[in-house]
């Protein structure tokens, strides 16, 4: 199997001039009739109206595809009430031992159309969401993801970002006011994104994440990994305090967000790093002195120049983390998809952000500076990327060589025990038995239940970027990635 990229190299499916998410349209201040920075039924209607004749006309942004995979239209779930439903008053919202039911009601029969229409675009649909017996009111709701959207057949599970705090200030379930709910594309064991947080949390500050249970509308829509989003909650539980300045590097097949110094102008950056918190310019000069330092200093200076300002060691077990467990839409070949904070002492640390790449061989190559693979499947070579200007934060740490050795440490620590079936297996066994009956009568999953059943230790057909493919257990992947990993040399001789 060489993965949906191709056999022999390495990136995500797509490579260059693959898929991209499309830049968000603004049309709240254009329909927003009352004033109130949000489109009601009446609005969003004349809104549609709007998209519509655009798209009739050639113009505008480029509605959703119907997917890859010729799939038939889903049967509709079963019916769900909540008192149908165990509740979990005292767990906490990221409690990996439970699966919660989350109820949305829409106003809409055709929410889901409607939410497509509104793809791309700052329009929230809203919903009423019930947990745990609590409602919430006046929730914003849209559908995210570029490949997991534009690939889904409608009627299938598309992943969805829940704004709580969308009209309501301070409205939050156990402090947390957003999430992002997944659709596991190209993963039927619904494990791949749980997994990868768990064990990059043992490492560096990272997104929570468990599995729920969707209802819309009174109607089932099966299991969803449920992923805390990098916002100032994130930054609150592993930081202490919510200040400090967020950026966002969004996925992109073409990613730029390779650290690379690009001049003194702000400007320069803005297209390729996304603020999430306030714009301020003295953000933007840490950001750009980070740039400069790492791409301009000696090797034999960088550690003293580059620690003050960096996390290095964090920097470090991210990239270790990437490769060992292959995050295919990782820095070491897109170069973008995640985070960078700077803390109140303006330290920067690099932050996760989407997983469901993850314990699955590389495919074909993209970014910048593309070219040839080295290897194929399980054999990610650590050191890819270590002589590639185009990705400094490989490239410059690990011309350091302390920072190397260092680097390669954390390779081993997580083939050694992560990557060990004995320990990740019955981790993944009580997440997958915990969702087990709620699979099996799920209509909207993209894969069969057949394929979950045997996503952690047999052999299966499952979705890909591509359309069907032979799937690679959970097992296989830790298994035949360990020993590639620890017969290695360079891993041998530490």
């Amino acid at each position: 199997f060489g993965g949906p990229g191709g056999p022999g190299g390495f990136g995500p499916p797509g490579g260059p001039g693959g898929m991209m998410m499309g830049r968000e349209q603004k049309l709240v201040e254009k329909f927003d009739q009352d004033g109130d920075q949000r489109l009601n039924k009446t609005e969003r209607d004349e809104a549609r109206k709007w998209l519509a004749e655009e798209k009739a006309a050639g113009r505008g942004p480029r509605g959703p595809r119907s997917g890859n995979d010729n799939l038939e239209p889903p049967k509709p779930g079963v019916k769900v009430s909540p008192a149908d439903v165990k509740n979990h008053p005292d767990a906490k919202f990221y409690d990996p031992n439970v699966v919660r039911t989350l109820f949305f009601t829409f106003e809409s029969a055709d929410w889901e159309q409607e939410m497509a229409d509104f793809n791309n675009t700052d329009v929230e649909i809203p919903a009423t969401l019930m947990v745990d017996g609590k409602k919430y009111e006046d929730v914003g709701v849209h559908f995210r993801g570029a490949s997991s959207f534009s690939t889904v057949t409608a009627g299938y599970k598309r992943s969805l970002n829940v704004t709580l705090d969308w009209v309501r200030d301070g409205q939050d379930i156990d402090g947390y006011n957003t999430f992002n709910l997944l659709n596991s594309h190209t993963d039927p064991s619904f494990l791949r994104t749980v997994l990868y947080y768990h064990i990059a949390s043992q490492y560096i500050p990272t997104p929570r994440a468990n599995l729920v249970r969707v209802v819309i509308n009174g109607e089932d829509w099966g299991v969803y990994p449920n992923a805390q989003q990098f916002d100032k909650d994130l930054i609150k539980d592993w930081f202490g305090t919510k200040d400090g300045a967020r950026w966002k590097t969004p996925g992109s097949p073409r990613g730029q967000a390779t650290l690379a110094y690009l001049g003194d102008d702000p400007e320069a950056y803005k297209g390729i790093y996304s603020i999430k918190s306030k714009d301020k310019p003295e953000s933007w000069a840490a950001l750009i002195q980070l740039t400069r330092v790492l791409n301009e200093t000696s090797k034999e200076q960088l550690v003293e120049k580059l620690e003050p300002i960096l996390d290095i060691d964090g920097a470090l077990k991210f990239l270790a983390l990437e490769n060992a467990l292959i995050n295919n839409d990782g820095y070491w070949v897109r170069t973008s998809d995640y985070n960078l904070y700077l803390d109140v002492n303006g330290r920067f640390h690099i932050i996760p952000h989407d997983a469901n790449e993850t314990f699955r061989p590389g495919g074909g190559r993209g970014g910048p500076g593309g070219g040839g693979g080295a290897g194929g499947g399980f054999a990610l070579d650590p050191l890819l990327g270590e002589g590639e200007a185009s990705k400094p934060l490989i490239s410059k740490l690990l011309a350091v060589p302390e920072l190397k050795k260092r680097y390669l440490g954390y390779v081993k620590d997580i083939a050694e025990n992560w990557l060990d079936w004995e320990k990740l297996g019955p981790l993944a066994r009580k997440y997958h038995d915990l969702i087990d009956p709620l699979v099996k009568i799920d209509t909207r999953n993209l894969d069969s239940y057949e394929a979950f059943r045997k996503s952690l230790d047999g052999e299966f057909e499952a979705r890909g970027m591509r359309g069907r493919e032979r799937g690679v257990s959970l097992k296989a992947f830790a298994d035949q990635r360990r020993e590639y990993l620890l017969n290695l040399p360079a891993i041998k001789e530490l």
